[in-house]
């Protein structure tokens, strides 16, 4: 699913934001869901974009682990842009399992060659973050619909946050995980 979004998410409009056939993204999750070998290739690059929302919205606890909620959403009220990426770098070597890491680095790669195209498909940063912070992270309990959406905004803040300044946060070569496109 990243190598596609990789690959045909720079020059898709609206990324992310648009969904695919209601039918086929149900069809092709249960058949992934059973194990069946499916060529995603084949598939809309929208439905393919709603699975992989999907596939991080049933991570247990979030990728970015909602027992860290309360951390992540203050990780931007720090002092300069300098002192967010340590503590940020600081949050995801110490308190995530490697696993996390390693797909958060994936992600952001893909996050940052759309936004690289940003004026072709009209994804930028902060289109991206709005389309895929609330897969990334949730609270652990659940709130009120104003809590939630105030929480939204700043998970929202952080990943745009994130996909700005990805290459310094994960290094370099995250742009080209996946190669060329």
């Amino acid at each position: 699913m990243l190598s596609l979004l990789y690959q045909e998410g720079p020059s898709t409009k609206g990324i992310f934001r648009r969904s695919g056939s209601a039918k086929t993204f149900k069809e092709l999750k249960e058949k992934l869901d059973s194990g069946t070998e499916v060529d995603l290739a084949r598939e809309s690059i929208f439905v393919t974009a709603s699975l992989f929302k999907d596939f991080l919205r049933n991570i247990p606890g979030s990728i970015l682990s909602s027992q860290l909620c309360d951390k992540w959403v203050s990780v931007l009220d720090q002092g300069n842009n300098e002192e967010k990426i340590k503590s940020i770098q600081r949050w995801l070597l110490e308190h995530l399992p490697r696993a996390n890491v390693v797909l958060l680095r994936y992600i952001f790669g893909v996050l940052h060659g759309i936004e690289m195209r940003s004026e072709e498909n009209q994804m930028n940063a902060f289109n991206l973050a709005v389309c895929i912070a609330p897969s990334l992270l949730w609270p652990p309990v659940s709130s009120t619909p104003d809590i939630e959406s105030e929480f939204i905004k700043k998970i929202s803040s952080l990943v745009q946050f994130l996909i700005e300044n990805c290459c310094r946060i994960f290094g370099d070569e995250i742009a080209s995980l996946f190669g060329e496109i």
